[in-house]
């Protein structure tokens, strides 16, 4: 069996969030990396969804936020990289309308603040070590805009973000880019579509859907439902970053879907269907909580990837079908009440102290 990244060390920002940490369980199961997590630790953050890293001795938290030069230069100096995946962001599109602040400072600031230590910790390096030294800024496919009713997204498709946090992401991408080609920091980007599966905050739309439907609540679905995504098992997900900092190539862009596209209502009657099978029983069934709502503003139709590239250059494929990847992760939410009921009763806390609003 080969071992993977033997002596490496690798630094993941935003390791407590849902990509982050998922990527963090992979480094730590499947490969003898040192992860040294960076983590801000706000409000989507939850080290609860990294049971067990604590007492691996090849793991180490540190608390610190990417918009901190002098913290990044700190651990840059303290741990010495060899490698570096950036997850750490502002993800969510709804609170990006509302508040496009917090994008602009993490997202764009944040990644610029990141680069520039990470450049001045590469050029401190001997010539072996720079050689190896990998930095992979990971970003979203919703940078490309809508993919109209046919087309795909793949590494060559011009940038056209429509939300705040679209914009911030494709801004963050170029830095990441300018810096590689400006400066030669041996920088990757990915792209990848809609993740789902197990530790995935309750304000994104799967496991939002699965704790409302699970409590008999309404369930929200912008517009007509018809907008389409593309669909990607985070652990899937977390396996090809892996992939793409141990072979991609520095200033290469690698896209990063499973074929899965969905309609929104699809999706949202599959998770009814998956309640309905394997939760307590509703009467009339959970696909008459359905409620269509006033969409939102700037929202994209359709996204969907073309991972053509990193399947023939790398060798990766999904694990996971839409279909079991779905329905594994109804079942986490159903067996996992110890994760979820706490961000709940925190959220429901935050709002009453609020006011209500």
């Amino acid at each position: 069996m080969t071992i993977r990244f033997r002596d490496a060390r690798i630094l993941v920002t935003g390791g407590a969030g849902f990509i982050g940490s998922a990527v963090v369980r992979h480094l730590l199961a499947d490969t003898q990396a040192a992860v040294i997590n960076v983590d801000a630790l706000t409000y989507a953050a939850n080290l609860d969804s990294l049971p067990g890293a604590d007492a691996n001795p090849r793991y180490a938290f540190e608390r610190a936020d990417v918009r901190d030069a002098s913290a990044m230069a700190r651990l840059f100096e303290r741990h010495r990289p060899t490698g570096v995946i950036h997850l750490a962001a502002e993800t969510h599109v709804d609170r990006s309308i509302d508040g496009p602040r917090a994008f602009v400072e993490t997202n764009v600031v944040g990644t610029f603040t990141l680069l520039e230590a990470a450049l001045a910790y590469a050029g401190s390096l001997g010539a072996e070590d720079r050689a190896r030294f990998r930095l992979l800024h990971v970003s979203t496919d919703e940078v490309f805009g809508s993919a109209g009713d046919a087309g795909l997204f793949d590494e060559a498709t011009p940038y056209r973000p429509n939300s705040p946090y679209a914009a911030t992401k494709a801004a963050s991408d170029h830095l990441a880019r300018a810096w590689g080609t400006t400066y030669g920091l041996p920088v990757i980007v990915s792209n990848c579509s809609n993740n789902y599966g197990p530790y995935h905050f309750p304000e994104k739309m799967i496991p939002l859907m699965i704790l409302r439907g699970l409590r008999g609540e309404a369930l929200p679905v912008y517009g007509a439902g018809d907008q389409v995504r593309d669909w990607l098992h985070v652990e899937d997900h977390a396996r090809a970053l892996g992939l793409v900092l141990e072979r991609g190539a520095p200033g290469e862009t690698y896209a990063i879907g499973a074929r899965s596209e969905r309609a929104n209502l699809a999706v949202v009657e599959a998770v009814c269907d998956l309640l309905d099978a394997h939760a307590p029983p509703l009467a009339g069934g959970r696909r008459r909580l359905i409620r269509f709502v006033e969409d939102r503003p700037g929202h994209d139709a359709r996204y969907a990837i073309d991972p053509s590239k990193i399947e023939r250059e790398l060798g990766w494929r999904p694990q996971e079908s839409f279909a079991t990847g779905l329905e594994n992760t109804v079942r986490w939410y159903l067996e996992n009440r110890g994760w979820w009921e706490p961000l709940l009763a925190r959220q429901a806390d935050a709002l009453a102290r609020r006011g209500g609003r």
